[in-house]
């Protein structure tokens, strides 16, 4: 535990003006960050008796060993550049809120010749136009099948599209007329936009133009006695009625804005988000967070709409953003969403009427959430509890082991050979902490030599680390250590890109486990502990778990360790070991499929994708540009001839396939592979 007068900078030192500061510990990581009006005065609150400090606050600067700043010129810039850093850091006692799910959203891929109508989830891409974030995605799907009917916008994969375009037939949703099949040409790409831009209006919330425009489009009809049309637009407009049905009118005057309300308690808060766009709800939300820091209400609602616009612009960001409380700083964060926006947006409590019947629904919702989340966390938390009990049980440890890695070798007959390694803490998935490796020292099949190399260059890596930050004054590798190999940039293994300077991001590899799992027996326990005695490390406990009968052995035991079938314990180690499985498989499949469709043009250096699809597009398949004079391949555009002369040379020196035979017929099969090659 440091003592903050130990790093406490001089009064004279701070300056008075707006700026973010970063407190790190004794290895350099950031730990917390934060913004201020004036530094001088913030900071000056950090540094006072520590029986005054909030305990979360005290914990903080106790844990801290150093602390800077960085000066800007207003309190917009400081807010953007906290947000920024807290991202950029992840900082241990600084409030980060999580998601409770992944929520999907309706998306138009506007960035595509031929729009797409879609669900999507996850990170949001540029040039596609969002509507949501939806509950479910049975309720996207099913307001999307209504809208069909109005704008048969296409909804299909690029797969499915090309295929439809080569073969001259539409998909089932052409015939039907849910798609206005722009795939065989039935419309211009022209008019398919002009669709979908009108199904993102109509979903943006201007849907009485397009009913009124239907309802005079049948009374036409049927004046003109084109009864068959008149009923199908009748159709239409009663599938348009059904689909606006689905979000009712909450706020009048085709209101759009955000309603954000937050439920807390001493450890924990809720944030629930309410998405009204031309007044009607069209998408709701939730996070959770702890309360690692002393933050009240309106720090969460500013760390809130951090992280619910740090990375939205445009018609993203509402004209109108209502809260619970106001944040410190209100005039610098509206600033802040309206240059986001690019207008201006109103930020404000809402004080009477139908804004505030509503964000009494959302604080109703907040609450709900906050209870479940203890509820569900209480439970899930004493099961984690009793299985991380058993585990150190049964393998006769002295603490339960709250950091757990697994590691797993993946092949195919021996092919791309690699291996994974994923995280548990505290009973559950820590995904950013998974690493995956190739397998270097030497070619072929064999699990045991993969295993112990792969442990071998994991903890000789944090080995390293301990050395370079001071926490280990030597190495405590023996002379006889094998170093670890030699890794080409790019490829893959998690040694590489490794940032080697102090700069408080967290590091790879810097925290040991408690316990090493590895998938399989006997031997590939024997040759986990052996890499592990070889680097001298002997306070980390080492099993394994073999698939057949689920039996856990330990090193230098014959027998293994039998857990009881309904053993929480048991549980706890199968799912790490298949999510280990999962991860190893998964990298291991990726590389195939890409040596696959690995080409000989990829060994010509600096030709890239464009001048290879150039090549290809040029002379037709492979087969045709191996025949082709160096002259021939100097006329494709943008091929000089000293890359000519390279792409002849690395065609030449390809191994012929074998011909392709008819088992039918046992006639050979002429090649003409059409630029797909392996």
């Amino acid at each position: 535990m440091a003592d903050p007068s130990s790093y406490r900078p001089k009064p004279g030192q701070i300056p008075d003006s707006p700026g973010v500061y970063k407190f790190r510990d004794e290895h350099r990581r950031v730990i917390y960050v934060g913004k201020a009006k004036s530094l001088r005065q913030r900071l000056a609150n950090y540094f006072q008796d520590l029986a005054n400090l909030h305990p979360r606050t005290r914990t903080m600067v106790t844990t801290a060993a150093s602390v800077e700043w960085t000066v800007v010129a207003t309190e917009v810039e400081a807010l953007q550049l906290e947000y920024s850093w807290i991202k950029e850091f992840d900082p241990r006692f600084n409030v980060k809120y999580r998601d409770d799910k992944s929520y999907p959203y309706l998306a138009v891929t506007l960035n595509e010749e031929f729009p797409r109508v879609q669900v999507m989830r996850g990170a949001k891409k540029k040039g596609v136009r969002y509507f949501g974030p939806y509950g479910h995605a049975w309720a996207i799907r099913e307001t999307v099948d209504l809208m069909l009917r109005v704008f048969p916008v296409r909804t299909c994969s690029a797969g499915v599209f090309k295929n439809a375009a080569r073969t001259g037939r539409p998909c089932l949703l052409g015939y039907i007329g849910k798609c206005s099949a722009p795939c065989v040409g039935r419309v211009t790409p022209e008019e398919h936009r002009e669709l979908a831009d009108d199904f993102c209006d109509f979903m943006a919330g201007r849907t009485g133009t397009y009913i009124r425009r239907l309802e005079k489009d049948m009374m036409a009809a049927a004046d003109e006695m084109e009864y068959e049309r008149a009923a199908r637009l009748r159709d239409d407009v009663e599938a348009l009625k059904r689909a606006m049905e689905k979000s009712a009118v909450v706020l009048a005057d085709a209101t759009d804005a955000d309603l954000i309300a937050v439920a807390e308690d001493e450890l924990e808060a809720a944030v629930q988000i309410f998405h009204v766009r031309g007044g009607r709800v069209r998408g709701q939300r939730g996070w959770v967070t702890d309360k690692v820091e002393a933050v009240d209400t309106s720090g969460l609602v500013e760390h809130a709409l951090q992280q619910l616009y740090g990375e939205e612009t445009g018609d993203s960001v509402p004209k109108e953003v209502l809260v619970p409380a106001l944040p410190e700083d209100p005039e610098a964060v509206s600033q802040w969403l309206a240059g986001r926006r690019g207008s201006q947006v109103s930020l404000r409590i809402p004080q009477r009427g139908d804004k505030k019947d509503l964000m009494v629904t959302v604080q109703r919702n907040a609450q709900q959430a906050l209870g479940l989340h203890k509820t569900k966390r209480a439970s899930d938390l004493t099961t984690r509890s009793r299985a991380l009990e058993e585990i150190a049980e049964a393998l006769g440890l002295d603490t339960a082991p709250l950091r757990i890695e697994c590691f797993d070798i993946s092949h195919l007959q021996g092919d791309d050979v690699v291996a994974s390694m994923v995280v548990f803490e505290d009973g559950l998935a820590r995904k950013s902490e998974y690493r995956r490796f190739q397998i270097k020292g030497f070619e072929g099949q064999d699990d045991v030599r993969s295993m112990h190399e792969v442990i071998g260059r994991r903890f000789r890596r944090y080995l390293q680390e301990k050395e370079r930050t001071g926490e280990w004054e030597e190495s405590p590798a023996p002379s006889g250590a094998v170093p670890a190999p030699e890794t080409a940039a790019g490829d893959g293994d998690p040694f590489d890109n490794e940032p080697r300077e102090d700069d408080g991001r967290p590091k790879r590899f810097a925290y040991p486990p408690q316990l090493v799992v590895v998938d399989g027996g006997q031997p590939q326990v024997a040759a986990a502990k052996r890499a592990l005695d070889e680097l001298g490390i002997d306070d980390i406990a080492v099993c394994g778990l073999a698939k057949r009968l689920e039996e856990v052995w330990l090193p230098e035991d014959d027998d293994p360790v039998v857990l009881p079938r309904s053993s929480e314990g048991l549980y706890l180690l199968q799912r790490v070991r298949d999510e280990a499985h999962r991860f190893a498989i998964t990298y291991q499949r990726a590389k195939r499929a890409k040596r696959i469709r690995s080409s000989p043009l990829d060994a010509v250096s600096g030709l890239g994708e464009t001048r290879k699809q150039a090549l290809i597009k040029h002379f037709g398949s492979v087969k045709k540009l191996k025949q082709a004079t160096i002259d021939e391949i100097c006329e494709v555009p943008g091929i000089g001839r000293r890359t000519a002369e390279s792409v002849a040379v690395a065609l030449a020196s390809t191994t012929p396939a074998a011909p392709a035979v008819n088992t039918a017929t046992g006639e050979i099969i002429e090649e003409d592979d059409g630029g797909s090659t392996s």
